[in-house]
Order: C-alpha cells, then structure tokens, then sequence
C-alpha cells in the first residue's frame, strides 16, 4: 500500500495588520510677504446702446404670436385632420365662449375672466390635440397664437373688432357645407 500524500495545509493565518498610520502632511508654507495692494480702477464705461433698427429682425412676440386670426380661421375650415362634423361641433364651441365673453364685457352673466381662461384653454388644447397628428403646422400657429387671441378675447376694447359670432358663424357654416 503506498502512502497517499496529505493534503497541503492552508497556511496559518497571520494575525489581522494594522494600518500604518502615516505622519500628517505639513501645512503647506505661508508667503513670507502679502501680495502687494492692487490699483483701483474705475469700470469701464459701457458702450451706448446701438440705435433701434427701422426693421427689426425679430418683430415684438405679441406680433410674432398672432399669425392671422382669418388665415388660421381659414386653415382651420381647409384642412383634412378634422372632419366636417367635428369642425361644426368646433365652430359651435368657439360661438359659444365668443358669447360668454360677449356678457363678460358687458357686465353681464356670472362668468369671471379667471372662468373665461379655463374655457379658451380647454379649447385650444381640444383643437391642437385634434390637429397634431395630421396637420402639425397648423397645430403649431394654434398653439403659438393661443397669448395673442386670448388678449384679443380678454381685452374689451379688442374684443368689439372681431364682429358678430353669429354672422361670422353662419358664413363658416355654409363655406363648411359647400366645401364638403
């Protein structure tokens, strides 16, 4: 019988090493000498403010927002991203909240302009959520006009140009009725 060899033993563990702990680092030198004072200088002047241009690049935004409140009135009645009856159901909203401002701005009804503002901004979303899958530029005018038409709505004085809701609304309805 031969002898097996025995097993390598693991070796004896050495018993845990403290950290050597190291001798704090010198604080670093202080100049023998502050750095001298520095002059006081007045600023310098600011170059004056160029001259208004007569045509600027970028017209004011309350300009910029409003596209066209006809052109996107007509764009709206044109495009094929909302159906005939859903342009009428539409058309009947906007009467509606035209009229509400109407009693508004004449002392009328119990509508506040904090009221009013919930309304338009339903309805916008409403339109702009119908026509941004099929018409995004659209869309975008909307949304981009939204400040500018609600100061048109919110200011009583502006609010008169925009004419008769139901007149306006009756020719909107017939051009929808031809065009379909």
């Amino acid at each position: 019988m031969t002898a097996q060899p025995k097993p390598a033993e693991p070796p004896a563990s050495k018993p845990a090493e403290q950290p050597q702990s190291r001798p704090a680092a010198p604080p670093p030198p202080k100049p023998a000498t502050p750095p001298p004072p520095r002059p006081v200088t007045p600023p310098a002047p600011k170059p004056a403010a160029p001259p208004p241009l007569a045509q600027s690049a970028s017209p004011p935004p309350a300009a910029a927002a409003i596209v066209d409140l006809a052109g996107l009135e007509t764009r709206l009645r044109e495009t094929s991203a909302i159906g005939l009856f859903t342009k009428l159901k539409l058309k009947n909203e906007v009467d509606d909240l035209l009229e509400r401002f109407r009693t508004f701005h004449e002392g009328r009804g119990g509508a506040t302009l904090a009221k009013l503002r919930d309304s338009y901004n339903l309805l916008v979303l409403k339109v702009v959520s119908l026509l941004q899958d099929k018409d995004a530029p659209l869309a975008r005018d909307i949304f981009t006009s939204r400040e500018a038409l609600w100061n048109l709505l919110a200011d009583p004085v502006k609010f008169k140009t925009l004419g008769s809701a139901s007149t306006r609304g009756l020719a909107w309805r017939k051009e929808c009725a031809v065009a379909s």
